[in-house]
């Protein structure tokens, strides 16, 4: 079955992965994008006679309202994605992760699909064993993870509803990203060869964006017995400390040295190990294992490099 499909936050880092895969599976994608990073990442995209673009804010209701009337399905990406950007601009976080989300929800028809993305962050630290599953008390810390938690209990009043509670994602995007843990260590590992760890023994889950593409894709084909639930979204294999990743970047870039902090606190307190098996009983399971997407990063690392302050 195919759908008209509205997807805000379209040219973001998951967005440019997701449009392509919901384009090629015979989908009808218009994006809604404000382009606030000047990003290209949907040219290729442009060709194609199913694909439409709106330059827009989401937090304008004469811009997304007419959108949201032909769309069969909603998939809000549009975010302030993480605590250091909702910090810096706590009150665009709001009127965006928040408020925007509201609007959208409120306009919603009872029919119509909403797929969105919220986060695992909102578990905090887990129980005394710091294991997570969907039924997990939320502990969120970040301004980013209450926000999402907050959505999400809305989210969840809409009965043709699903929520993905990420985990941490990674791997490479044509609208790239470089601030996402995995991707943060790896880019270190590959052009400074040292990174200092703070509090090195947290741990994460984590999953690929081309799987968190592929399970958007997996609830449009499996919506009748996932609808109305919450998933939590990542590689099983991978709740791993901060330690443990780079131990497996060290496989791939043997000179990677890397120590404890002797002083110093992470200032994401986020420390727990999360259960993927309620999405792994639908059928999904991800492709894309943890050491597959380092070894991906470092290919296009060879490819990219921050060096805009820089004469190499």
């Amino acid at each position: 079955m195919t759908y008209n499909i509205l997807v805000t936050g379209g040219a973001g880092y998951l967005g440019s992965i997701l449009v392509p895969d919901l384009l090629a599976a015979g989908h009808k994608v218009t994006v809604l994008d404000n382009f606030m990073y000047k990003q290209a990442s949907l040219n290729h995209c442009a060709y194609h006679s199913n694909f439409s673009v709106v330059k827009g804010d989401i937090r304008v209701e004469e811009t997304i309202a007419p959108l949201m009337k032909s769309a069969d399905v909603v998939i809000p990406l549009a975010a302030l994605v993480g605590a250091p950007i909702c910090s810096q601009d706590p009150i665009g976080a709001t009127t965006t992760n928040h408020d925007a989300i509201a609007l959208m929800l409120k306009l919603l028809s009872k029919q119509q699909i909403v797929l969105m993305p919220t986060t695992n962050s909102a578990y905090g630290t887990g129980d005394e064993n710091n294991f997570c599953t969907e039924e997990s008390p939320l502990r969120p810390i970040s301004q980013y993870a209450i926000e999402k938690v907050a959505i999400e209990k809305e989210l969840m009043q809409h009965e043709n509803a699903i929520s993905f509670r990420l985990a941490t994602v990674f791997g490479m995007s044509p609208r790239m990203r470089l601030d996402l843990l995995v991707n943060d260590f790896t880019y270190r590992a590959f052009n400074d060869r040292f990174v200092v760890l703070f509090e090195s023994q947290f741990k994460r889950n984590y999953v690929h964006v081309r799987d968190v593409s592929r399970v958007f894709r997996h609830a449009l084909d499996n919506f009748e017995k996932m609808r109305g639930e919450i998933f939590n979204v990542g590689l099983s294999d991978a709740n791993v400390s901060k330690k443990e990743l780079c131990e497996v970047i060290q496989t791939q870039l043997p000179d990677f040295t890397f120590i404890d902090g002797a002083v110093g606190k992470d200032p994401d307190q986020r420390n727990y190990i999360v259960s993927n098996e309620k999405i792994e009983a639908t059928g999904f399971q991800p492709e894309f294992r943890l050491a597959r997407g380092i070894g991906e990063l470092i290919k296009g690392f060879q490819m990219i490099k921050n060096s805009r302050y820089g004469n190499v």
